[in-house]
Formats: C-alpha cells, sequence, structure tokens
C-alpha cells in the first residue's frame, strides 16, 4: 500500500525541474508511505513513490525496474495496493517462462506478466491497485485501476504532458509543471449536493479526473490517453432451480473462505475492523482461523442508540479475539474534522467516515494492516433500501396519469408530513428514484441554498448508463449494479482508503474479490432480499461461521450522532463555519443559516444537509481560499504491542 506519482512528458520539458515539481508533490502524499520515498527519470517520464511496505519488506524497493534477459530494465513499475494471488502469477511465470525472480514481492510478477501475456493480464490480477508501468522501448505508458475501484488514481492533463497520482492534491501541486490552472468544477458541486460525494470520473476540480474502476490505459509517445474497459461486473441472477439453496449457501462460505485467506497475505501484522454486523464479524472470525492473535478494532459514542460497541465486544469475545475501543467525543470532531477533509482531497459528506477516521489512527498504533466488510451490501443485497421495490409494488399497478397525481400531491404536503416521501418516490420510476443509499438535496432544496442551479445536471446523467446495461434485470439487481458504479466507488471505498491511509494503514477488503463476485452474481434474488430480511444467502453461509447474535441483526456501522449534535454541541461550530466561509459566489449563506435554525427548533432534521455543506466549506476554504490551513502530521506511530 503506498502513493504514486508519475509524470509523462515531452522530450524537451527540463528533466531537473521536472524532478523537483514530482519531488516536492510527493510530499503532499507521504501519510501514504513513510517507510520509503524517492524519485527516477528517465528521457519523456518521471516517477516518485511513498512505500508503506507490507509484503517483501527488505526488497521489491519503487521504483522497481525489470526486463527480459534481452533488455534488461527496459520496463519500470510504480504499484499502490495488494495483488492478492502474486504467489499463483510467480509459480506460472517460473513454469512456463523458467523465469527467476529478484524479489518476493508482486510488483516483479506484475511487470514480467506484462511482458509476456500482455494488457490483457490486468484481468487475472486479483486484487486492489493502480500502477504505472513505463516501457522504455516504446516510451509508452501502460496502468490500470482495480475492477471494484479500491484504490485510487488521479490524473491530469496539460501541454507540460499527463501525471498521476494516488492523491489530488499531488497533482495541485504538479499542475504549474504541466501547464493547467485547475478550478472549482460547479457540476461536480452539483452532483456532491445531490450525491454526497462527487462521482467518477469527475473531482471537484475541473482538469482533474478519476481513471475509473476496471480500467486500463496508455499514454503514447505523443501524450495521447486512451482508456479501454476491462472489468464488466454483470449480474446474472440464476432462478432458485438453478442453484439450489445447499451448494449456493456452501459455495459462499468456501469462496469467503479462500478469498479472506488470500487477503490475510502479508509480512506485518493483520488485524481486523469489528462492528456489530454480519459483515465485520464474518471477516474477523474467519481471519482468526489464520491469525490466532487477531486484534479487532471498534469504535463508537457515548450517547445511546449510536454505539455498537457492546456488540463488537460481545462478538469478540466469542470470537476468541483481543478487542481495542476508540469513543469519539463531540469535541473531536470539531478539532478534527478540517484535518480529515484535507485528507480526502475531495469533499465526502458521509458522517461515517469522521469515526472511521479515529479508528483507524488507533488500530495504527498495533497494526500494519486491517481487514473490513466493505462490499458486502453491494454484492450480496444487504441494504434496507433494496427492499423498497417490494414496499413499492402498489405503485406500479397504478394507472400512469394517477400515479404523476400522486406526485403532485406529495409536493403540496408540508416537510416532515409522513407519507410524503412514499408518495414522491411511489410516483417516480426506479430510474428516477434511485441513486444510491444517500439522498441528500432534491432538485427543490439544492434551488434554495446554490446560487446557480442548472437544470439536468443530477444523479440520471450519472446513472443512465449503468440502467441501460441493467434494462432486463429485476429492480433489485439494477440497484445492486447502479451501486456498484456509484455508491460503492464514490463514496463507501473513498472514504475507506483516504481515512485508513491518512494514517498510513491499509485497510483490505476481502468481500470485494473477483471470484466473490463470480458466485454473489449468481444468486438468485430469493435468497437476497425477503420480506424480514437482507442478504438471505450470506447469512445463511455464515451460520457456522459467526456468533448467533449477530447472524440476523441489522447493522448499524459507525453511526454518528449528527442530527443531535447540530442541535446542541455542534451548533455554534457549525454557524462560524458558514458564517466564514468565502463561498458567498456559490452559496445562500443566509439560507443556509435558516436551515441550521429550523434545525435546531427541531421543526425539521437538516442534519444531513447541513453537514454536506459544512464539509464542503471546509473544503473550499482549504483547498480554493487557502484560509483554513490544518497542521499536518508527520507519520509516527509508536507499537503498543
Amino acid at each position: 500500500m503506498c502513493g504514486l506519482l508519475g509524470l509523462v512528458c515531452p522530450s524537451e520539458l527540463d528533466a531537473d525541474a521536472a524532478r523537483t515539481a514530482v519531488d516536492a508533490a510527493l510530499r503532499c502524499q507521504r501519510h501514504r508511505g513513510p517507510d520509503e520515498s524517492g524519485t527516477w527519470a528517465d528521457r519523456g517520464v518521471v516517477f516518485g513513490f511513498n512505500r508503506l511496505s507490507i509484503v517483501d519488506i527488505a526488497h521489491s524497493h519503487q521504483p522497481l525496474h525489470w526486463g527480459p534477459v534481452d533488455a534488461p530494465n527496459r520496463y519500470t513499475i510504480l504499484f499502490n495496493g495488494e495483488v492478492y494471488n502474486y504467489l499463483e502469477l510467480r509459480a506460472d511465470l517460473k513454469r512456463e517462462f523458467n523465469l527467476k525472480f529478484a524479489t518476493d514481492g508482486e510488483a516483479e510478477a506484475m511487470v514480467a506478466a506484462y511482458h509476456f501475456y500482455g494488457p490483457g493480464i490486468v484481468s487475472k490480477f486479483r486484487g486492489m491497485f493502480a500502477f504505472l508501468i513505463w516501457d522504455s522501448h516504446r516510451q509508452t505508458l501502460f496502468g490500470a485501476r482495480d475492477p471494484f475501484g479500491i484504490k485510487p488514481l488521479f490524473y491530469t492533463q496539460g501541454p507540460g504532458g499527463v501525471a498521476f497520482a494516488s492523491e489530488k492534491k499531488s497533482l495541485l501541486q504538479l499542475s504549474r509543471a504541466i501547464g493547467n490552472a485547475p478550478r472549482l468544477d460547479r457540476t461536480a458541486l452539483q452532483h456532491y449536493l445531490v450525491m454526497q460525494y462527487v462521482p467518477e470520473p469527475e473531482t471537484m476540480h475541473d482538469t482533474i479526473r478519476r481513471i475509473e474502476s476496471g480500467t486500463s490505459f496508455t499514454v503514447t509517445p505523443d501524450g495521447k490517453l486512451t482508456t479501454e474497459r476491462y472489468f464488466h461486473p454483470t449480474f446474472r441472477p440464476l432462478s432458485v432451480s438453478q442453484y439450489e439453496s445447499g451448494r449456493l449457501h456452501s459455495d459462499i462460505a468456501a469462496v469467503m473462505r479462500d478469498s479472506v485467506a488470500k487477503h490475510m497475505r502479508a509480512d506485518v501484522t493483520v488485524g481486523s475492523f469489528l462492528s456489530g454486523g454480519i459483515d465485520s464479524t464474518a471477516i474477523a472470525a474467519l481471519a482468526k482461523q489464520h491469525n490466532p492473535d487477531l486484534i479487532t478494532f471498534t469504535t463508537g459514542f457515548d450517547r445511546q442508540g449510536y454505539s455498537e460497541v457492546d456488540v463488537a465486544a460481545e462478538s469478540a469475545a466469542a470470537i476468541g479475539v483481543k478487542h481495542v475501543v476508540r469513543t469519539v467525543t463531540a469535541q473531536e470532531i470539531m478539532d478534527y474534522l478540517p484535518l480529515i477533509v484535507w485528507y480526502l482531497d475531495d469533499p465526502v459528506a458521509d458522517p461515517a467516515l469522521v469515526p472511521l477516521w479515529f479508528i483507524a489512527r488507533e488500530a495504527r498504533q498495533y497494526v500494519k494492516v486491517v481487514l473490513s466488510g466493505e462490499g458486502a451490501d453491494e454484492l450480496f443485497g444487504g441494504y434496507t433500501i433494496y427492499r423498497e421495490p417490494i414496499s413499492l409494488a402498489a405503485f406500479e399497478k397504478v394507472p400512469g396519469a394517477l400515479r404523476k397525481a400522486m406526485g403532485n400531491l406529495s409536493t403540496k404536503l408540508p416537510e416532515g408530513q409522513r407519507g410524503k416521501d412514499l408518495l414522491r418516490r411511489g410516483a417516480l420510476s426506479l430510474e428516477e428514484r434511485y441513486y444510491g443509499n444517500a439522498r441528500i438535496f432534491r432538485d427543490d432544496q439544492i434551488k434554495r441554498v446554490l446560487r446557480t442551479f442548472t437544470p439536468g445536471v443530477g444523479h440520471q446523467e450519472i446513472t443512465a448508463p449503468h440502467y441501460r446495461v441493467s434494462a432486463d434485470w429485476d429492480p433489485v439487481t439494477r440497484m445492486q449494479h447502479v451501486d456498484l458504479f456509484t455508491w460503492l466507488r464514490g463514496d463507501i471505498l473513498v472514504k475507506a482508503d483516504k481515512v485508513t491511509m491518512a494514517n498510513s494503514l491499509e485497510l483490505r477488503v476481502p468481500f470485494l474479490d473477483p471470484e466473490v463476485f463470480k458466485i454473489a452474481a449468481k444468486i438468485p434474488l430469493e435468497q437476497k432480499i425477503t420480506k424480514e430480511t437482507t442478504k438471505f444467502a450470506l447469512r445463511a453461509a455464515l451460520r457456522d461461521i459467526v456468533p448467533a447474535h449477530v447472524l440476523n441483526r441489522r447493522k448499524l456501522g459507525f453511526p454518528v450522532p449528527v442530527r443531535h449534535w447540530l442541535r446542541e454541541e455542534l451548533y455554534e461550530w457549525a454557524a462560524t463555519i458558514i458564517r466564514e466561509s468565502g463561498t458567498d459566489q456559490l452559496l445562500d449563506k443566509a439560507a443556509i443559516m435558516a436551515m441550521l435554525d429550523e434545525h435546531r427548533t427541531g421543526d425539521l432534521d437538516h442534519s444531513r444537509r447541513i453537514w454536506a455543506l459544512i464539509v464542503f466549506m471546509l473544503w473550499h476554504g482549504i483547498f480554493i481560499e487557502g484560509r483554513i490551513r490544518p497542521q499536518i502530521p508527520e507519520p509516527h506511530y509508536p507499537v503498543r504491542l
């Protein structure tokens, strides 16, 4: 797990200046790899790397050079992440080509595989990754990002070349060197207010974009960047008769055992996050089989209903692992949120990332790698909202004109009126109403706070391509498919990567494995969602793995009492952020203060919308105004073992 930075530039660019620029930009992402750092340059390219040593610690230094016998050092690779089947890949290369390896890590196997098998080999890599391979003979760059988008990769283009980085803030540093000037992207801002994150491939800066999940790319000698999707996640549920439940459940258990076993491969200590839900509990229980001394970590708040500490502790005792708890206070949120936003690169208005940052900070005192349960809900049908097609089934039988009238009626009901949102959503088609778990601002609400509202900029332009692909699927499976390309990679995985790497901690997600997806993609609808529960097949498969008290318990995750705090402890803090923000040209601050006051009186719950605006205002103060300058700590992790 590391931070990479690559600049492909015309030969006439001053090489020393380019290397100096890359070296300076590397410092912005030192937290991603505090163990080693360095730059390397060749004609037309400069590479920089920050290493967090996990596998083959004494070797596998990067940038790593490799070449066949007749062309040693032809290739240079930068690699962030893990390829968990690297041992099998190395064995294949030894057997087929009689290769001898100089290191014991993944990077050398990856670049050798690229040489012998070609670009298509990336579809065989089982892991989380973003990498760049420079071919000095062809003067071309090849790279890719993992199938689900677990690891980030940003890029920007200008007259001076094409630059790639694990952190967007590094590209902001490099923008002058390649001749572009990033500005705030107003379309991305409107998307953010709707979805609570900036959807791929956008970022909040107009000239910086993201390589999408499951995509490879090439930069040719003339500087042209071309991309190609190599992974097309396709759900094709079988019928119950085609996939007998006993075999399905045993297949799920087997593939999860295999995935966790491979995710445990490391030359450092591996721990596990543990909430009160089935996903993280299953991962921890399976990990314990490979590490008897496993340590688990959880976090919570001193407020009733907003902590899973007791359930997680009970699970840890049942599994038989050492358990560490971190309690977070409202004051700590006020103190640390600006720093957390700096680490994020782009605003993400998911309050759950705050406790995740604190527990990652705590875990790094004990371990260098943690496992977590992200991805289970998207693959196995775990979100409560996936049951919405069942609850709205009656609306499908209502004639179109009457259904539209019901939607019009919903607009006339006051905010907070019981049944208002049910009528509104029931009047909409699936494509119109569903774009993920987060529903922050509706158009009428955005118009209240956004100075310039652009009609047509909303979730449908993001989700429409994914709905077209899934046109003949059942509604639940279509929702899962949309989430893979929106909610999962825009929110869940961004916060997981950013807040753990902020603490130089590697997070691994065994559910998001191509082999696991192959099984999950075939699960019959009846084995995913029922009237009583979600993730039916997964729960059945894990019956002998997780403790009974967790098996059918609804997950809270790491809930944050923002609704209460904004009425109490956080009110003055939030009001100060709003008043001091230099976003007057973008946002109506008087309207936002009115929302905060409405929320404080308890008449309406504006907490998620206010939180989204506060996070954006902090981001704007850091990255646009330069008014807020968080004190960035040096990576330092005394081990408590």
